[in-house]
């Protein structure tokens, strides 16, 4: 073969080799997937499974209400960039869909809660009312059936109002190992050649998420339980009293956003129940306004007592991570219900 010949095709191949090697690459230029998490949870759960192998941020600060949360354009751009864009979903992100038609690819969007069992829409005070005058409703039961009807139909209209499906699944540790392997998955569609390292990293990971269910189990056991009542400022516990036998009384802010309204009937019908069924506190999450719920213990004589519900604390804080955020939150219910 001649020179003439010889030397272009060495370099067509080495372009080659290079635009292959690129194409099989992660998007950032240290080679690893960029992942963009909405929220802190998320975004802690990720660096699990992660590791150093991925380039993490964070859409939302600690202490942010994701119910009222607005992107800036930076956020925008992270998105447009990302491998991954890891969500919660469940309507939780109020914000997402216009976010990901901006960005331009709904590809990259990895749902994490997909394939958790959701637990619906339920108003605890309406159902404690509902019991208290049971007998009063059903003493003329034609009329009754025509009252149960109409409180249906405004039930259904507050569902939709205020979502239809809980999406604070993260209160319960098992929903998170769903997280963990819809990670581990997407992580290693995208990025193959480390698939063992992101499977390894979600396995050491789901035996701590395991070990914390337990934990949480024996913590729990020390409540009586008559006591096991749970009232907080908006919707947030559904997920972990389910898991670990709580009653929901209700919340201050009724649905499971922060951006409703309660109606001066609905904090009646709430402090009734607390008085009724000798609820013994209150608990209010780190992204809230802690007013309503302030004064509904004041007038109630309960405690307030402080927890973490949508977002991590600051790192310096004491849930800075998905499993100190679980423990602090059980130790202050185990604490003030025991």
């Amino acid at each position: 073969m001649s020179k003439r010949l010889f030397f272009p095709l060495v370099i067509l191949t080495i372009f080659s080799m290079l635009f292959s090697a690129c194409a099989q690459t992660p998007g950032a230029s240290n080679g690893k997937l960029i992942v963009v998490a909405t929220t802190t949870l998320i975004g802690d759960v990720a660096a699990k499974v992660g590791g150093d192998l991925i380039e993490l941020s964070v859409m939302m600060p600690a202490g942010a209400d994701p119910h009222s949360f607005e992107p800036a354009p930076a956020d925008l751009s992270k998105v447009a960039d990302a491998d991954l864009v890891l969500v919660n979903g469940i309507e939780f992100e109020g914000f997402l869909e216009k976010l990901i038609e901006n960005a331009g690819d709904e590809a990259k969007v990895v749902t994490v809660s997909e394939g958790i069992e959701t637990i619906a829409f339920v108003e605890g005070a309406d159902e404690h009312a509902d019991e208290e005058h049971a007998d009063e409703e059903h003493a003329d039961e034609e009329h009754a059936d025509e009252e149960h009807a109409d409180e249906e139909h405004v039930d259904e209209e507050h569902a939709h109002d205020h979502g239809e499906f809980d999406p604070h699944v993260w209160q319960d540790p098992n929903n998170v190992i769903v997280w963990v392997n819809q990670m581990a998955d997407a992580l290693s569609a995208r990025d193959s050649a480390n698939a063992a390292t992101y499977r390894a990293n979600a396995d050491v990971y789901i035996a701590e998420l395991q070990t914390l269910d337990t934990w949480i189990k024996e913590q729990v056991a020390q409540i009586p339980e008559a006591n096991r009542r749970l009232v907080t400022e908006h919707g947030t516990l559904g997920y972990f009293a389910a898991r670990y036998g709580f009653e929901v009384v209700g919340a201050a802010i009724p649905g499971f956003s922060t951006l409703a309204e309660p109606s001066a009937q609905e904090l009646a019908e709430l402090a009734d129940d607390i008085r009724d069924l000798d609820v013994k506190a209150i608990f209010v999450g780190n992204t809230v306004n802690a007013n309503v719920a302030s004064q509904i213990a004041q007038d109630t004589g309960i405690q307030l007592v402080p927890i973490y519900t949508d977002s991590l604390s600051p790192a310096d804080g004491p849930a800075a991570s998905y499993l100190d955020f679980m423990k602090f939150n059980v130790e202050a219910i185990v604490g003030a219900l025991k």
